[in-house]
């Protein structure tokens, strides 16, 4: 059965990559538990998952359960015989991350524009689903504004190697003037 899988905006690569694999339908929601459940049931899904850890399950009302994720990677590491380790690894090595990086800035949507003018001409594509998303060759960024602080949260990831990920989080910050936090 191809199943639609829901995941938020901000590290796509290796969930788009694990989906498609297994047969599955990969769909985009903006962050946050309310819309990610939306999503689901427009979509018919049967998991949604977001990058902060909250795991959404139709099967089970669509609510947020960290036990039913324990369960199922356990019985995955138990019936594979492979360490956790091994399969955090590899899928890393195909697309690091950087994980979220946070930015106290003055101005967060000003901050956002200026990064998006340096960046925009580049781009294999832009995606405003939720904050902004750019696209590249080998690599990708989500900056978004937080809704409770003065920060902006960056997220890239890259099939180019880590070392990308500190050249652009350098290149990023410099333009966007603020102190990661």
């Amino acid at each position: 059965e191809c199943s639609n899988i829901v995941h938020d905006p901000r590290v796509i690569w290796n969930t788009q990559d694990i989906v498609r694999s297994k047969g599955g339908v990969a769909v985009q929601a903006k962050t946050g538990h309310v819309f990610m459940k939306q999503k689901m049931r427009l979509e018919e899904a049967v998991y949604g998952g977001e990058i902060s850890a909250h795991h959404y399950f139709r099967d089970f009302a669509y609510c947020d359960s960290g036990m039913i994720p324990w369960i199922l990677v356990t019985e995955l590491i138990s019936r594979s015989g492979r360490p956790l380790g091994d399969w955090v690894k590899d899928r890393f090595v195909a697309f690091h991350s950087s994980g979220e990086i946070n930015f106290r800035v003055e101005d967060a949507g000003r901050a956002i524009d200026k990064v998006f003018e340096a960046y925009r001409a580049d781009a294999l594509s832009i995606d405003d689903t939720d904050g902004l998303s750019l696209t590249f060759r080998d690599w990708r960024f989500n900056l978004r504004q937080s809704n409770t602080e003065p920060l902006v949260r960056l997220n890239i990831e890259t099939t180019g190697g880590a070392n990308k990920i500190d050249e652009i989080i350098n290149n990023i910050g410099n333009l966007l003037g603020g102190m990661s936090t």
